[in-house]
């Protein structure tokens, strides 16, 4: 299934998207993360209750937000997790050329978190370096404990698309990505989650980002230097990960950051980042920032 939150008025519901009509789904659930924590029971009736509506909207006529509107937590995000990314970020800074030996873990606020559509700010009083970066997303199902990396994709729920939008100035003036990482709008996660049980191998799937239509990154997910078992089973040692968390898997090379010369997102750019068997998250920098 492919699931979304959406306005129907100025409501959030939750609905199930079958072609290009939407299925309402508050019938099962009130919102994206009490259906998560319904586990299989909710899932089972959130497909019987698309199987069986007489009903159903255009998804043209409706406003997406983001699956997740609002996470409890953090997202959890992984750094240089692509061969030629972590180079090209390398050679930006003049650090050596070399891959991390262990995971890295960093965190973008919730707060960041825009729809699918939504204006992104260029948030040009705070940064002059906003930079793209397509990731696949994923969301966990139930609770996670020392759990090993042979069973670690059954915690998964579903997979969506993620563009972790990032100051590089602020990243570079700080030492550390937190800030850089969660200015407000700067979180762009959709348009949708679909269930794992639709994506049998996420680490086969091409990614990729266009910038006014350019493309920018071209990669496939089964680049990562750490695939999702070994993410889900680092962090679940010695930390309790559950329903509801969501991680960010990192981004191919291509970033603005790496070019020569580089370049930096700009008032009126439209950025589309696409993951084959997902769809295409697409949105619009504008000046200023969020209302």
């Amino acid at each position: 299934m492919r699931l979304v939150t959406y306005l129907a008025g100025s409501n959030p519901r939750i609905g199930a998207v079958q072609e290009d009509r939407l299925v309402d789904l508050s019938a099962v659930a009130p919102d994206m993360l009490s259906l998560i924590d319904m586990g299989r029971i909710g899932l089972d009736q959130a497909r019987a209750a698309a199987s069986a509506a007489a009903t159903t909207l255009p998804l043209s006529e409706v406003t997406l937000l983001a699956p997740i509107p609002r996470p409890r937590k953090n997202i959890v995000c992984l750094g240089m997790n692509y061969a030629l990314h972590a180079y090209e970020s390398a050679r930006a800074r003049g650090n050596p050329e070399v891959l991390p030996e262990y995971p890295v873990f960093f965190t973008k606020a919730p707060t960041s978190v825009v729809g699918h559509e939504a204006i992104v700010p260029l948030h040009e009083s705070v940064t002059s370096q906003l930079d793209w970066e397509a990731e696949l997303g994923f969301v966990i199902g139930r609770t996670a404990r020392e759990v090993g990396e042979s069973d670690a994709l059954s915690y998964v729920f579903g997979y969506t698309v993620i563009n972790d939008v990032s100051a590089r100035d602020l990243q570079n003036r700080h030492q550390q990505f937190f800030r850089a990482k969660s200015l407000d709008g700067c979180g762009p996660m959709g348009p949708w989650i679909v269930t794992a049980d639709e994506i049998p191998d996420p680490h086969a799937l091409g990614i990729r980002l266009r910038v006014n239509g350019e493309t920018m990154q071209e990669s496939s997910t089964g680049d990562q230097i750490f695939k999702i078992p070994t993410v889900i089973s680092v962090l679940s040692h010695g930390m309790t990960i559950e329903a509801g968390d969501v991680f960010a898997t990192g981004t191919p090379a291509g970033v603005g950051m790496g070019r020569k010369p580089q370049v930096w997102l700009k008032d009126g750019d439209v950025m589309e980042a696409e993951i084959e068997g997902i769809g295409i998250l697409r949105n619009t920098v504008r000046k200023g920032r969020p209302a």
